[in-house]
């Protein structure tokens, strides 16, 4: 697992938040609340099939204020709406008495273990690292959350690290790979998993190639 917390009665628990980032006047990075929530939830998924579970549980940690809540919902639900599943119930607490100048919100999920991930596969990168406004600006190069799903359950995706802040080399490097990239900043924050390392089935390299497109490399 990568940042799972995996309970003795096979329930994970992921979580992913964000500051600065929203529709507050101070914020840094100002975009809509509802992709702030979006991209939360996206990672929190992530970290759930790395853990080989899915959500049956999503908790909202809102600390921008009631007007937020909703919007908060909406970019969870969008996520799961992209991958035709249902939505698990969403639930959470609202800090309503003292205004932040700043938004903040955090998503956490709880789902139930499927499988073990301990599987023999052949390692790629897939989706350039973005981070801040190059997130929004650059869609068309990050990790696309329905292929990876599709991949998965197609059995084509055997595993899946998502790449955070501390960019892809330090991701390969937990999983014991060296990390040969031409062409790809391996340093670079990947901000909400906008690169994921991928384990592939050796026996369909050249259709995941088609399958996931332009931004998927062979790690070396």
């Amino acid at each position: 697992m990568r940042n799972a917390v995996l309970l003795p009665n096979g329930f994970v628990v992921t979580t992913d938040n964000s500051a600065a980032i929203g529709e507050k006047a101070a914020d840094v990075v100002r975009v809509d609340d509802e992709v702030v929530a979006y991209f939360a939830a996206r990672v929190a998924l992530m970290e759930q099939w790395t853990a080989g579970a899915f959500p049956i549980s999503i908790i909202v940690h809102n600390f921008s204020g009631n007007k937020s809540w909703e919007k908060y919902k909406a970019g969870i639900q969008k996520v799961f709406y992209e991958l035709e599943q249902p939505c698990p119930e969403i639930t959470g607490s609202t800090e309503s008495n003292m205004e932040t100048l700043q938004s903040a919100m955090a998503v956490t999920m709880i789902g139930e273990r499927k499988k073990e991930s301990n599987l023999v596969c052949k390692w790629y990168v897939y989706g350039k690292p973005c981070v801040g406004e190059e997130v929004l600006m650059d869609l068309e190069k990050i990790a696309d959350i329905k292929k990876i799903w599709d991949g998965i359950t197609s059995g084509l995706v055997k595993r899946i690290w998502p790449v955070g802040s501390a960019g892809i080399k330090e991701e390969c490097q937990r999983l014991g790979l060296n990390c040969n990239l031409n062409d790809w900043d391996i340093l670079k924050s990947a901000g909400p998993a906008t690169s994921v390392v991928l384990g592939i089935s050796p026996d369909r390299i050249i259709e995941a190639k088609v399958h996931f497109g332009k931004y998927f490399e062979e790690i070396n």
